[in-house]
């Protein structure tokens, strides 16, 4: 099946090869039996990828059902994700890389795709009936120099919303703001007016964590690209030109100067984990996140423990010019198989089932629903959660580490009206994304300077919104920007944009 028929953008639906009934009834232990074809011993296979939640426990339920169907025996090495990239680049440099790597499009992974560390894989598709069957635009969206590298772990391509304490809103009388004064106000009101009525001057309107700005999906491209700036890239008569060039987003970072100067962001938020905010959001002291649709309906199950009266909404991102979302590249990471640990094109195809079988209805059941009747029952032909709280604690690092799409060789989800309204966000998105043209294209100077190049604005970025620069200082670091490379990465952007182009 040829995956360059299956480049419609405006499709938001996925084909479905195979339904639940299709899987021959019984449990998933029993059908876990049915995928081994031979008696051959487990293939090893070792992947190293980011810590979501808790590290799981080695050998616990859901990889051994992993382990079953698939027939191999897996050695999953967790790494936090505060240090993932880091880490990720000395197990590159060090040459010691496990079977699978989950990797991210950064300098240092375009940078070893360039040289020839990872197998090229868009020839195999074709032989795996659940990779080959996604849209094209997912693997484009990870193609280096227009060929695939990397088998994405899947995600909607326009995933950012606004989620928000509904209760603490409509005590403060408050609408979802959709201008930069609008902002201001709210936040300022979520943090001084006591929206949870308990008498003491303990909440944020939204905070801040020291990689707001990082990243594919960072929050600060989100939110500015609501307020009509581009999506990480724009092109402008012709040339490149960086979203942090751009009116839009230099508004942001005013606002976010503001809101610290008077103390009504938090004040440690450059050297503040993510993993600290979500304690924040999940203890009741945070109003506003801007992050994935689908996290509203958990951050509603964790935050209903502190708070049963809390209650917690989704909306589109919206700005004056209506619902803006910033297109994202279809996944949370993607992986790349190494040639120093995979030396054979048999072996390499093994690897490529083992990603193709987490796809099969039971495991995709597995991974979205997880195990029946612990954690999910079937109600006639949807599937309902019955612990949903389990379900994040034991299944949850690895639904979001392994391939699966919500909807693809699964029964329907019955889910709380929170859980149906974020997926249908997050669906919906499609038609709002703004893209980021700058995504498919190569630049030398970003695969070996990128890394410093990007801190260079992220540091800038940080000490403007914290007073320890001005509008001048501001300037100068992009300046700095410019001759320490980035002018060449905008030459070589837009070199190579004409190039594709003209093909």
């Amino acid at each position: 099946m040829n995956l360059k028929s299956r480049m419609a953008m405006g499709c938001a639906a996925f084909v479905t090869v195979a339904s639940l009934a299709a899987c021959g009834g019984g449990s998933l232990a029993q059908q876990t039996k049915v995928s081994v074809k031979d008696s051959s011993s487990p293939m090893r296979l070792s992947i190293a990828l980011p810590q979501v939640g808790d590290i799981p426990d080695k050998g616990n339920e859901i990889e051994q059902l992993i382990e079953n169907y698939t027939h191999t025996k897996l050695d999953f090495q967790w790494i936090p994700n505060a240090a993932y990239t880091d880490k990720i680049n000395v197990i590159i440099a060090s040459n010691e890389m496990p079977k699978l790597l989950r990797a991210e499009n950064t300098p240092a992974i375009v940078g070893a795709i360039q040289t020839g560390l990872f197998w090229e894989l868009g020839p195999f598709l074709k032989d795996y009936k659940n990779l080959s069957a996604q849209n094209a635009q997912y693997y484009d969206n990870v193609s280096v120099n227009r060929k695939i590298y990397g088998i994405p772990n899947f995600r909607e391509m326009g995933r950012a919303a606004f989620i928000y304490r509904k209760d603490w809103m409509d005590n403060l009388g408050l609408q979802q703001p959709k201008t930069i004064d609008e902002w201001y106000e709210v936040l300022k009101a979520l943090t001084l007016n006591d929206p949870d009525r308990n008498g003491k001057n303990d909440t944020f309107g939204m905070v801040l964590y020291k990689k707001y700005n990082e990243g594919q999906a960072s929050l600060a491209t989100r939110f500015a690209v609501s307020l009509g700036a581009p999506n990480k890239w724009s092109i402008e008569n012709g040339s490149f030109v960086p979203e942090f060039m751009s009116k839009e987003y230099g508004e942001m970072l005013k606002l976010f100067r503001r809101l610290y100067s008077e103390k009504l962001i938090n004040q440690d938020f450059a050297v503040f984990d993510q993993s600290e905010a979500e304690k924040l959001y999940d203890s009741g002291r945070v109003g506003i996140r801007v992050a994935v649709a689908q996290n509203a309906k958990s951050q509603q199950d964790r935050l209903s423990k502190t708070d049963p009266r809390s209650i917690v909404e989704v909306e589109p991102m919206r700005g004056a010019q209506g619902i803006r979302v910033a297109g994202e590249t279809g996944n949370n990471g993607f992986y790349v198989i190494p040639k120093s640990s995979v030396k054979t094109e048999e072996e390499l195809r093994k690897v490529l089932t083992f990603l193709d079988q987490m796809m099969d209805p039971p495991m995709a059941t597995l991974l979205l629903r997880g195990v029946e009747n612990k954690h999910f029952v079937k109600t006639g032909d949807k599937t309902e959660y019955i612990n949903f709280t389990a379900f994040q604690r034991e299944v949850k690092p690895y639904r979001d580490n392994l391939p699966q799409i919500e909807g693809y060789n699964v029964a329907e989800l019955k889910d709380t009206s929170l859980g149906e309204k974020s997926q249908k966000i997050a669906v919906d998105n499609f038609r709002y994304l703004v893209p980021n043209p700058a995504l498919n294209l190569l630049s030398q100077t970003y695969s070996e300077q990128g890394k410093n190049l990007e801190q260079i604005i992220w540091d800038a970025q940080t000490k403007y919104i914290m007073g320890k620069i001005d509008e001048v200082g501001w300037k100068a670091e992009i300046d700095k920007w410019m001759q320490a490379g980035g002018s060449k990465v905008m030459q070589e952007y837009k070199a190579d944009y004409e190039k594709t182009k003209n093909k």
